[in-house]
Parts: structure tokens; sequence; C-alpha cells
């Protein structure tokens, strides 16, 4: 470095030499060593240079996508496994899976307690065929059962597959199936508009599980008690 290079020049200089036969060439030798030692014993105390960690100002996935808040509001970023870091291509995949559960949730909250009150017309629905919602899929497992199977699989093969591909080409937003009935015309009202469809699934995915278990524990219609 310069400052070990001025270093040097100042001791040679400083040095008076009246004839060749006078320089102790050991002793010289000695000095530069030392001043080689305390220059890298100096250059380890050094700061290091202060550069900005990439990490730190790069843009995690709550940055990106909406719902890392709870129900008041609050900061709620839950991804115990960090899945968002180590499967971050996949994110779009993961949020398309979110938002699709979710949906399917609410409605089987609502598929769960609206037959304990109303049926659609038929013998096989009726209350005296099916008298508690839960007892419907042992009593329509065949029939009724195969057809909603064989829609739920034409539906993936024809919508869902080819909207995954497009979402991780990133062509599509994940969820987004261009329906845009009662969806708000300016930015902040659609980003309160997707907070609120996730927090009202993720609240419904919950909802379900413990209504399915206390109906099978109970054996009772809605309330489920």
């Amino acid at each position: 470095s310069l400052s070990f290079c001025s270093l040097i020049t100042d001791y040679c200089n400083n040095r008076s030499f009246s004839k060749p036969s006078q320089i102790n060439i050991q002793s010289t030798m000695k000095s530069i060593a030392a001043i080689l030692a305390l220059a890298g014993t100096a250059a380890a105390f050094a700061p290091a240079p202060t550069t900005k960690s990439s990490t730190s100002l790069s843009a995690t996935v709550w940055d990106t996508y909406s719902g890392g808040v709870d129900f008041k509001g609050g900061k709620f970023e839950f991804d115990p496994l960090g899945l968002s870091e180590t499967y971050s291509p996949l994110v779009p995949f993961f949020r398309e899976a979110e938002i699709r559960h979710g949906r399917t949730a609410q409605l089987a909250v609502l598929g769960y307690i609206i037959p304990d009150f109303v049926r659609i017309p038929g013998e096989a629905y009726s209350f005296e065929a099916v008298p508690k919602t839960v007892d419907a899929h042992n009593a329509l497992l065949e029939g009724p059962m195969h057809q909603l199977l064989l829609w739920i699989s034409l539906w993936d093969i024809v919508i869902t597959y080819p909207s995954i591909q497009a979402t991780m080409k990133g062509e599509r937003a994940p969820g987004d199936y261009g329906i845009r009935m009662l969806y708000p015309k300016d930015e902040a009202g659609q980003k309160k508009y997707e907070l609120n469809e996730l927090l009202h699934g993720r609240l419904a995915m919950c909802a379900i599980g413990g209504i399915a278990t206390q109906t099978v524990i109970t054996g009772h219609g809605f309330p489920f008690l």
C-alpha cells in the first residue's frame, strides 16, 4: 500500500550511510521485517470496507404480496417454515393454492350450514334420506359424489392447470380468473379487496376444519355442539 511505501522511504531517508562498509545489512533486514510485521498487524485491525448488505435491501415476499397482517390490521407475517425463502420461485404457486383453498373453504362452510335448514328438491336430498349434512357423504357416495369428482377433475384439467402455468410465467396474478363484478376500480380498493379475501379464506379454512371435527364428534348439525 501507499502507506507502507511511504514508511519504507522515510526509514531509508533517515538513515545516514557514510560508506558502504558501514551498512549493516543484517540490521537493515531485521528493521524491514519489523516494519512489515507492524504493517500487517495494522492492516488486520483496520476497519473493513462498509458495504450495504444486499439481503437487507432485498424485498421480502411480504413486500410483494398482500396478506402479512392479521384481522386487526397488525403485522402477521406467518411463514414459520420459511418456505417463501427456501422455495422462492414457487411463491406464486403458494399464493394460488392459498387463494383456491380459501375460496373452497368459504363455500364449504356455507355448504355445511345451509343444508341443515334448506334442501334442494329430490327424495335423495330430503331430510328423511339425509338427516344431517355430515351424513350426505356416505348417503350420496354413489352417483352424486362421482359426478362431483368428475366435474372437479374437468375444471382442474381445463381451467386450473393452464392458469397455474400462466401464473408461474408471470402472465397472470394468482387467483385471477378475470371476474370483475363488484371489483373496485381504484388500486387502494383492489388491495383492500384482495386482503379481505385472503383473511376470510384463512378464517374459513380454520372454520371448516372445526365444523367437520365437531359435527363428527357430537353427531349434531348446526351449531354442531
